[in-house]
């Protein structure tokens, strides 16, 4: 990079080199440079920055370092008209009536990066917090402009404020310095502006850490420019070299920097005298055979250190990185790294998945370019390119394409930044915050101006919620046609919200027909508890959400209300001996009572040979259960002492081949279909099973029949419902 001087003590900068901001530039456009000049001159004169720089002197140096860059004339003019917006109310007016829209947008989007200090102050809890913030912030100064070259101004102006700190040190320096190494010269590195990364690691820690930079510099006992001068040497020797094997070879290389070699030694946790590539020399070659011949060139002209090489083209890294690495002992006897790969290396190394941006920053484990990945490298690709192209207009519609606007950035009052699909709406900017302010949102502003729920937001606002005390979202905000919600997570918080309300009303149904067949026989409420006990179920409300699914019907209901309350004053004492019952359910045989009047529960309708249980009712007699009825549970709960054994007789296991009929309830799922119910009621009729009851219900393509059969034993009744799960579209049958 050309790092222009000029006296620190002037606004600005001498002739010759305000005369540079034009070089490269067709006549037309650097006319258009000395306008600007004209133009800027009395708007800045006797203006300072919040660092106490003078205006004039930070654009200067500005619009000298875009030169430096080879940028375009709009870029050039942008840099010089980086303040207007501050002095002039009608600034982009102004701004495209003198010069361009163009330029007229990269100067707005300068001024739209304004805020980008507080944010990077904010506030994160914990290490890996603040990584991911850095990182939003990374992406947010790329995505929220509509053209990269406002992201290069932004790098200049961050350049030009830390070398105006060298020689005037303010109350905010080392803040500025630390902003810059987490955030700055990471860009810079992602978007391969080498030596402006250079300059803003090597400037902020010098000012973060004067002791170590003076102490590293000292240590390496050369000046910066002694040892660019060393590497001009070498590569001019190797190069001589390499032509006379026949080689064609392109080869650089540049002194490590001072930030670069304490990152080294610190990671490595190695001293100074252990560093190889304080100097670094890269060879570019045709094919893999002039890698290997190179490297006896190098051999050759330089002592190699031992254990110092490393052959990544036979066995790449694992992130497929691919070169050559020695290093050797230069004529002065100090330590050089050489590198030496092919284009198609170099291409993949820079812009590939091994790209040198990612493992510099620690994502060694990269195997696939993402989506901003790809972006990124595209536009390091044009960077690289463009002393080639010749039509600079070609590089600035690429860039602008390359805009990366995947993703949108927006801010909370407090400085934190939320990513976003782009197309979301303030809406969804609430439930990304929290879930409770997504539910009670009622309003929303950005930047300060009220704005509609369903607006898309754009990268770069500060968004306020407006929230609710109390209250829930509305059904509107599901509705497409409205566009209030585009992300899929807020819209699913909305619909389980809904769900959640759904199963409240539900309930309160279901507690509305417990409360009616309680008045009915004039039961109190108190006695609700209980009743879901008895009932088999947990607590009263799964009792109510029972009732409102009609999982729970009145008449169970009313069957568990008729169970007295208390044990009688005195129970029989109970001889045991085994007596069959007399009556109609004679098959029943009852422990310890002969000839007891039996019925069959009718919550349950056990049949044989089901496990069965008896409780003994008042005036009723003996109401038999399987042994799994969630109402005989609850009964037997309360009242234990009214449980007696009970078993089937061989009188029943001969009605199970003829005799007597038990009734039994069924369900059957399946989708719905015309003659549906006739398939069924054939298999029924040719099994000779008597339907006595039919409840049938449709739900989204779903018919749900319940039928009340009456069989003559279990095995009857298995066969029944394996017969009916062959008929086509039924989908489950089962005994209740």
């Amino acid at each position: 990079m050309v790092h222009v001087h000029y006296s620190l003590n002037s606004s600005l900068p001498d002739g010759a080199s305000l005369d540079k901001i034009g070089d490269g530039l067709l006549p037309a456009d650097a006319a258009r440079i000395r306008h600007a000049l004209e133009f800027i001159e009395p708007i800045y004169a006797g203006n300072h920055l919040g660092t106490g720089e003078e205006i004039s002197r930070h654009v200067f140096g500005m619009a000298l370092i875009a030169t430096a860059l080879r940028l375009d004339a709009d870029t050039r003019l942008a840099a010089l008209l980086f303040a207007v917006h501050e002095f002039l109310p009608d600034a982009r007016e102004r701004i495209e009536q003198e010069f361009s829209a163009d330029v007229a947008r990269l100067v707005e989007g300068l001024h739209r990066l304004s805020g980008l200090r507080l944010l990077a102050r904010a506030p994160a809890s914990g290490i890996r917090a603040v990584q991911s913030q850095q990182e939003v912030l990374r992406k947010m100064v790329l995505a929220m402009v509509e053209d990269i070259r406002v992201v290069l101004l932004r790098l200049a102006s961050r350049t030009q404020t830390l070398r105006y700190y060298t020689e005037y040190p303010g109350p905010e320096r080392d803040e500025t310095a630390r902003e810059s190494l987490d955030l700055y010269a990471p860009l810079a590195n992602r978007l391969g502006v080498w030596e402006v990364k250079w300059e803003i690691e090597d400037l902020s820690f010098s000012f973060l850490y004067p002791d170590i930079y003076r102490q590293i510099s000292r240590r390496i006992g050369e000046k910066r420019s002694e040892r660019e001068r060393f590497i001009s040497e070498a590569v001019a020797l190797l190069r001589r070299e390499c032509e006379a094997a026949g080689i064609r070879a392109e080869i650089y290389g540049r002194p490590k920097h001072i930030y670069s070699i304490w990152k080294k030694m610190h990671a490595k946790q190695v001293q100074l005298e252990e560093i190889h590539d304080l100097r670094a020399l890269r060879v570019i070659v045709d094919n893999v055979r002039d890698c290997y011949t190179v490297l006896g060139i190098v051999h050759q002209m330089w002592t190699p250190l031992a254990k110092e090489f490393d052959d990544y083209i036979i066995k790449p890294k694992g992130n497929l990185y691919q070169s050559l690495h020695t290093a050797v002992l230069a004529g002065d006897e100090r330590p050089m790294e050489v590198q030496i790969r092919t284009w198609e290396m170099h291409e993949h190394a820079e812009l590939g998945v091994a790209a040198h941006w990612r493992y510099k920053e620690g994502d060694r484990g990269t195997a696939k370019k993402d989506a901003y990945g790809n972006k990124v490298a595209l536009l390091r690709e044009l960077l690289s390119w463009r002393d080639e192209i010749a039509d600079s207009s070609n590089w600035i519609e690429q860039f602008k394409r390359a805009a990366l606007d995947d993703t949108i950035y927006i801010m909370t009052p407090q400085g934190r930044v939320i990513d976003l699909p782009r197309g979301s709406t303030p809406l969804d900017f609430a439930f990304r915050v929290h879930t409770e302010i997504g539910h009670r949102c009622r309003g929303a502003k950005a930047d300060g101006v009220l704005v509609a729920l369903n607006k898309p937001l754009i990268s770069g606002q500060t968004v306020e919620i407006i929230a609710a005390k109390q209250g829930g979202p509305s059904r509107d905000w599901l509705n497409p046609q409205l566009g209030y919600l585009k992300t899929a997570r807020a819209r699913h918080k909305v619909k389980q919200y809904f769900i959640a309300l759904d199963e409240t009303q539900i309930m309160a149904e279901g507690r509305a027909v417990v409360l009616r067949e309680l008045q009915r026989v004039g039961a109190t409420q108190a006695g609700v508890e209980a009743l879901a006990v008895r009932l088999g179920y947990a607590n009263a409300d799964a009792m109510f959400l029972a009732a409102g699914r009609d999982e729970l019907g009145p008449r169970a209901i009313q069957l568990a209300l008729r169970e007295p309350e208390a044990a009688p004053e005195s129970t029989p004492e109970f001889v045991p001996r085994k007596s069959k019952a007399g009556g109609k359910n004679d098959g029943v045989l009852i422990v310890g009572m002969d000839k007891l009047l039996t019925q069959l529960g009718r919550c349950c309708k056990p049949a044989p040979p089901d496990p069965i249980q008896g409780y003994i009712t008042r005036g009723k007699g003996i109401s038999i259960h399987r042994t799994q009825c969630p109402n005989f549970a609850g009964m037997a709960r309360l009242n234990p002492e009214r449980v007696i054994a009970a078993d089937w007789g061989d009188s029943a296991q001969a009605q199970e081949s003829g005799g007597s009929a038990y009734p039994v309830d069924i369900s059957v799922e399946c989708a719905d279909r015309t003659g549906l119910l006739r398939d069924i009621t054939e298999v029924l009729s040719r099994e000779s099973i008597n339907v006595t009851a039919v409840n049938t219900k449709m739900h989204q393509g779903t018919a749900c029949l319940h039928f009340t059969l009456e069989v003559t034993g279990i095995a009857q009744l298995q066969r029944a419902l394996k017969l009916l799960g062959e008929i086509p579209s039924v989908r489950n049958a089962r005994r209740l």
